[in-house]
């Protein structure tokens, strides 16, 4: 017995047949595989220092890019903190609050939808209309966490996951102690109430640090994203630091040499990772790739048009070791390209005409 389609039937079909296959055909334009993304974020230095020969982190300036891919021309977007670390995870231009780091835990203000997906206004904590990478990554049924060194190490400073202080109140994490030196304007998750008024959701994604190594071990326990901040101490913040130690790079190179060998042993990064490790912000203004700021807004760096050349390091079974690129890239160019790997739409102004995701120049070795 013959089946019959009518013509409405066949284009039902064909559209559902073409869905199906959209997912696959967004994964076949980036250059690389990738499926687990580690991100570690250190703080403010220039490329110069960082990356120089006499710098005081070898292990990162030298022994990592010999591993992977040195990215020469990578830029941050503005200046202080906030406003970058916001910017990876959403495509979100620095605000006159985010640019200062937010000083008091306030809510974006009148926070209406301007062009290029741009909440404006002033504040702190964007609108549950604000999508961020969390939300398209469980959307599209992958996975994300966020892991912060000393969240919760005093807890009667603040909670041991999702940490912040109360909407309205001064930011009393902004500087470290001796006992605690979590920083919440490093924790760019908190500053989505799509995210933090869904405590429990809150809760399971950002998490301590210490959570790091038991998620590691196995594939299935590995996020897709990691998110990855070191404390006030050992992410350069401080110099010296509240607890004693020297701080800057010299405790930034430490904390690379203790957990760098961890992510790049795991069964997930060997499988198909990438490991990029840069700064928030520079010292200058200077920026690339056709950074604008937020309609009406503050020009994104304080002393110029952006954040700064930063520099960063790229590591995955997808670089060849001794890589070096020109290219110039930013925060938001990073945020398209882990979008890319994951077949997802492009957040903000990662969206930008002029932006390009990491390319060829930097994933050199094809996937076996």
């Amino acid at each position: 017995m013959k089946t019959r389609y009518s013509l409405a039937a066949l284009a039902a079909l064909l559209i559902s047949a073409c869905g199906a296959l959209l997912p696959v055909i967004a994964q076949a334009k980036t250059v690389a595989p990738v499926r687990h993304v580690f991100v570690i974020v250190l703080e403010n230095e220039p490329y110069q220092v960082a990356f120089g020969e006499k710098s005081l982190a070898p292990y990162l300036a030298h022994t990592l890019p010999a591993e992977g891919a040195l990215l020469t021309q990578y830029y941050a977007i503005g200046h202080y903190s906030l406003d970058n670390y916001i910017a990876l995870i959403s495509g979100q231009a620095p605000n006159p609050d985010t640019q200062h780091d937010c000083h008091k835990y306030v809510p974006v203000l009148p926070g209406t939808r301007g062009p290029h997906g741009q909440a404006l206004g002033t504040g702190c904590v964007y609108p549950s209309w604000v999508r961020s990478l969390p939300d398209q990554l469980e959307a599209a049924h992958l996975t994300w966490k966020g892991y912060f060194q000393d969240m919760g190490k005093d807890p009667a400073r603040e909670a041991a996951t999702c940490a912040h202080v109360p909407l309205g109140a001064k930011d009393w994490t902004e500087l470290a102690t001796a006992k605690d030196q979590y920083a919440a304007k490093h924790n760019p998750f908190v500053y989505f109430a799509a995210i933090v008024d869904n405590k429990p959701r809150c809760d399971a994604h950002v998490v301590n640090l210490d959570h790091l190594e038991h998620d590691l071990a196995s594939v299935t326990t590995t996020p897709n994203y990691n998110f990855i901040v070191p404390d006030l101490c050992d992410d350069g913040h401080d110099a010296p630091c509240a607890n004693g130690q020297p701080g800057g790079l010299i405790s930034a190179n430490a904390f690379l040499e203790k957990w760098v060998p961890r992510i790049t042993a795991s069964p997930a990064f060997k499988k198909d990772g990438l490991l990029l490790i840069t700064f928030d912000e520079g010292t200058t203004g200077k920026s690339c790739c056709g950074e604008q700021p937020q309609p009406g807004g503050p020009l994104p760096g304080k002393f110029g048009p952006g954040g700064g050349r930063i520099g960063a390091v790229a590591l995955s079974p997808f670089i060849k070791p001794g890589t070096v690129s020109n290219m110039p890239y930013n925060h938001y160019a990073f945020l398209r390209t882990v979008e890319d790997f994951f077949g997802l739409s492009h957040l903000g102004y990662a969206a930008g005409a002029e932006l390009k995701p990491f390319g060829r120049d930097v994933f050199t070795r094809a996937p076996k």
